[in-house]
């Protein structure tokens, strides 16, 4: 009999064979879980990850942002310190006086008085000027905080550093506050009279032309019509 229940087998061997799967089960389970964990894990690494790469940029973005600010004023105080100089000595050495010939008949320096806008045109709306010169300054100082472009930063500069010229005889200049005339003395021939704010004006307002037609923007972005 007991030869016979050792070749047979005892009764306790299927419960241990049975209990073996749900070993195998439970660790299937705790298998499932760590392997979800760690996709968790991963996923939160991946977006710790974007965010500072985000944050990272932007942090890259500030200092460029402010050298482009800093290029902007850098032009624009050039353009009125030398708009400002050029008409100081020319009324002092040259108004009241006969024009100089720079080259011949085709260019001259003569000053003459301008009530009204760039290049003589408008002398009746002198305050309506007076007034569209301080807006011009007030959007392109809202708009120098957007600003990540130098090629913009250098047009605006030279808007700015124009508008202010023209703006600093309107106001200070007689005959009165805000309809002061403003000096001019680039007399080319056949053509009218400016200055060297008029002049880094039209080139400010070129330059954004070219760049609008190119798709670039103030932020530096590009974009394709």
């Amino acid at each position: 009999m007991a030869e016979a229940e050792r070749i047979i087998g005892t009764p306790d061997i299927p419960e241990a064979a049975g209990a073996e799967p749900e070993r195998s089960a439970s660790g299937s389970g705790e298998a499932a879980g760590q392997d979800e964990q760690g996709e968790h894990g991963e996923r939160a690494s991946k977006d710790e990850q974007a965010s500072s790469d985000e944050q990272a940029s932007k942090d890259e973005q500030r200092p460029k942002g402010k050298r482009k600010i800093l290029a902007l004023f850098a032009v624009a105080v050039l353009a009125y310190a030398l708009d400002l100089t050029t008409k100081m000595i020319v009324v002092a050495k040259l108004e009241h006086h006969e024009p100089i010939e720079i080259i011949g008949d085709w260019l001259q320096f003569n000053a003459i008085r301008n009530a009204g806008a760039a290049f003589g045109m408008g002398e009746a709306f002198t305050v309506i000027f007076t007034c569209i010169a301080a807006a011009v300054i007030v959007v392109i100082a809202r708009l120098a905080r957007k600003l990540y472009s130098m090629p913009w930063a250098i047009a605006l500069g030279m808007l700015l550093g124009g508008a202010l010229g023209n703006l600093t005889d309107r106001i200070f200049r007689a005959p009165g506050v805000f309809e002061g005339a403003v000096v001019d003395f680039i007399a080319p021939k056949g053509f009218a009279v400016f200055n060297l704010a008029d002049s880094a004006i039209v080139c400010g307002g070129f330059l954004i032309v070219i760049l609008s037609f190119r798709g670039l923007d103030p932020d530096g972005t590009v974009h394709k019509d």
